[in-house]
């Protein structure tokens, strides 16, 4: 079945499947909501087009971190205007700064998985890693591979540049893939998008796995002096 690989990058995203109030949490990696949305997002789906969205919500995917990010808590203070000094609501808001993910997209409708790239490459909304404040950094759409989600992860090159390679960086990929069915090293989670729907939003429950593979392009790679800082705006 052809796969979708997608590159997900920026100084900060933010994947929340259980924030509420006033802390708004993220999680390690993509969840498969948010990546539900981006790709709705790149079609130009509305938020009620539930069919559309369970459509997407049926793809297989899988996810390669290349870089964990660091996580980092934004806090936040509203006051009235009418007494600024009284501190009125507080809020925290945690994001993850400088990760680097491969996102695989699987699925037998190969016309589905063109659509999908093609929509990336030309989207009808603007594209956001979680929220509004964490727009992609380019590239977005990276191929599309002949080979089953798995094989395409593991296969793709390392995403980290050159210049930031060295052997602490990433000895191991981790992976977080859906999963077909329960046993081994699986977990439930709250997070299958069935409805966007402002008035009705629902999530159902998926299982994923997460496994290690060794990153062989880091084992040889020695620490870079140089330093682009402008390599992600070219």
């Amino acid at each position: 079945m052809p796969t979708l690989l997608i590159r997900m990058a920026a100084p900060f995203q933010a994947w929340g499947i259980d924030s509420k109030f006033e802390t708004r949490r993220t999680g390690r990696e993509p969840s498969k909501s948010g990546i539900v949305g981006f790709l709705a997002a790149a079609m130009g789906y509305r938020r009620n087009e539930d069919d559309k969205i369970a459509e997407l919500s049926r793809l297989n995917i899988g996810i390669r971190v290349d870089k964990e990010g660091q996580l980092l808590r934004d806090y936040h203070t509203i006051c009235d205007p009418k007494c600024p000094r009284v501190t009125k609501y507080v809020t925290n808001r945690y994001y993850l700064s400088d990760a680097i993910f491969l996102v695989g997209v699987e699925s037998d409708d190969g016309e589905l998985i063109e659509g999908l790239a093609n929509a990336l490459e030309h989207p009808v909304f603007p594209l956001f890693l979680g929220r509004r404040s964490c727009p992609p950094t380019l590239p977005i759409c990276l191929r599309t591979r002949e080979t089953c989600l798995k094989d395409s992860l593991e296969a793709e090159p390392w995403l980290l540049p050159e210049w930031r390679r060295n052997k602490e960086s990433s000895a191991q990929y981790r992976f977080v893939m859906d999963a077909n069915e329960p046993g081994g090293k699986t977990a439930v989670v709250q997070d299958l998008p069935l409805s966007f729907n402002p008035e009705h939003r629902k999530f159902g429950y998926r299982l994923v796995r997460e496994y290690g593979k060794t990153n062989t392009e880091s084992a040889d790679e020695k620490p870079q002096a140089f330093h682009d800082a402008f390599a992600e705006l070219g």
